[in-house]
């Protein structure tokens, strides 16, 4: 959200996208008996030149700032809107639910944001992240492109949500707040709040979406472990949550109702303020740490991508990745490719309408310019629990209608293949959410080896998947089925989108 006046919404042809086959099959990279000294001096020498090249992780400074997008647009965003009033929305209406710093980062258009020295301190607890090259994927491939990642699975909870986890809770605690509430998908987030309360002495609070709650026990776990009370939601703690079980007492839930619960109890008490993993600007403004380090990453290496891949769900990942890189690009610096990926079960870019629509289901939340596919939309329970939201970043949105990037929506079942044969060749067992990265990514890599094109190709790995395992499992087995978003639902959900 920005305070920014409002612009008339840009229409934009957008690129038609290279389709690929699907996933070749995993061919076996084992060596026979015979090969096997020559092949083992020769995977030594590979792995060290690897990690000097491909990993440049120790001559990289953590960035001293973040950075704000909105400096850089031609066009400025569409300010949100008050829910009441449908009038642009004054700073001092969100005071309720942050402190006031944060407020002041979500509306400035200033270009950097000092990152306090209390904030890089925790950083260094896992920053800066590793760029690594997937050479052994290229391998599989048998692609002439280069395949980069940024991984941001070393963090404490895993996965690149702390970003703007501790910057939140260092914030509040400053601020002299107690309790924090939030919302969680797959948990990656809801973790992240959970271990950054720990550090500034907050007390934690977290609805976790119910199918969530229900597939990952352990996320559960782990919030419970560094302090936080875990709720399924809907849950009977909130008004918002008993309304949604009055009328569907088996309500899978999605992040719009969890936020609904997380957003009134923050409302109605003076005490507790809200925390949010995605979606709004000031969280994007932290994730930018990110694309920071991996274009000095990339500097290093000598390189600059020609596409850069991210999964969306909120969007706080893609944009903590691509923003610093368009920034390049409108400067005239490179002229990367950026993609979002999503997924079919919940398409909101590919599928959605741009218009103003609540963050939440209850309706209690600014209303924000972006793509959705209601506020009332309930996604089916795809794996990837963390992409399950109705809506997208205004910013992202914003960025989309401009044509600054495209987006395409990829089915669970093709990205669990490409994550297997991520696993089985880079030794990483991906996070359901970045399995959509990992899979547009396979797809524009032969895409390569159809044209003979050697592009350089960067993607957000934002998580790893060591509490997803019965996604992995259900997949193996057989089990897992592709779920597409009924037309009849979808229409029903955008006919509920407030008329702006």
């Amino acid at each position: 959200m920005a305070a920014a006046a409002a612009a008339a919404s840009t229409s934009t042809l957008r690129p038609a996208l290279s389709q690929a086959a699907g996933p070749e099959q995993s061919a076996s990279l084992l060596c026979t008996p015979k090969h096997r000294v020559a092949a083992s001096a020769s995977r030594r020498s590979l792995r060290f030149t690897a990690r000097a090249s491909s990993n440049p992780g120790a001559k990289v400074s953590i960035p001293k700032q973040w950075y704000n997008l909105i400096a850089d647009l031609p066009v400025k965003p569409p300010p949100p809107l008050h829910p009441q009033t449908h009038q642009p929305l004054n700073p001092s209406d969100l005071s309720p639910l942050f402190p006031d710093e944060l407020i002041r980062q979500e509306v400035t258009d200033e270009r950097f944001v000092d990152i306090p020295e209390e904030v890089i301190d925790v950083y260094k607890l896992w920053r800066p992240t590793p760029l690594i090259r997937a050479r052994r994927l290229e391998k599989l491939l048998g692609t002439p492109a280069k395949i980069y990642y940024k991984y941001e699975g070393t963090s404490p909870a895993g996965s690149h949500k702390p970003n703007t986890a501790v910057p939140q809770a260092w914030y509040n605690a400053a601020a002299g707040v107690k309790n924090v509430v939030t919302e969680t998908g797959a948990g990656q987030w809801g973790s992240a709040l959970s271990f950054a309360s720990s550090l500034f002495g907050l007390n934690c609070e977290v609805w976790q979406v119910r199918a969530s709650f229900d597939q990952k026990p352990y996320r559960r776990l782990m919030m419970e472990t560094w302090g936080a009370k875990v709720h399924p939601s809907p849950s009977t703690a909130t008004e918002a949550g008993k309304k949604i079980l009055e009328a569907d007492p088996s309500s899978p839930g999605s992040l719009g109702i969890a936020i609904s619960e997380a957003v009134e109890v923050a409302a109605t008490n003076a005490d507790t303020k809200y925390c949010l993993g995605s979606v709004l600007n000031h969280v994007l403004l932290h994730q930018t740490v990110i694309g920071e380090e991996c274009l000095e990453q990339l500097a290093a290496l000598g390189e600059t991508p020609d596409v850069v891949i991210g999964c969306t769900g909120g969007g706080s990942n893609f944009g903590g990745l691509a923003f610093p890189f368009l920034r390049e690009k409108l400067r005239g610096n490179m002229s990367p490719a950026f993609r979002a990926v999503e997924p079919a079960a919940c398409p909101t870019l590919t599928k959605g309408v741009y218009a103003y629509d609540f963050g939440d289901t209850a309706g209690l939340t600014p209303l924000m310019k972006m793509h959705t596919l209601g506020h009332g939309f309930v996604p089916d329970p795809i794996h990837a629990g963390g992409l399950r939201y109705h809506g997208m970043a205004p910013l992202i949105s914003h960025v989309y209608e401009l044509g600054f990037m495209d987006a395409i929506a990829i089915q669970q079942t093709e990205c669990f293949q490409a994550a297997l044969q991520f696993a089985r060749t880079e030794g990483i067992i991906p996070a359901p959410e970045p399995t959509h990265a990992i899979a547009a990514a396979i797809r524009e890599a032969l895409e390569c080896k159809r044209t003979g094109e050697e592009k350089v190709i960067l993607m957000a790995m934002c998580g790893h998947g060591h509490f997803d395992l019965a996604a992995y499992e259900k997949y193996l087995r057989g089990d897992m089925v592709d779920l597409s978003h009924p037309a009849e639902k979808l229409e029903a959900s955008l006919a509920a989108v407030p008329k702006v």
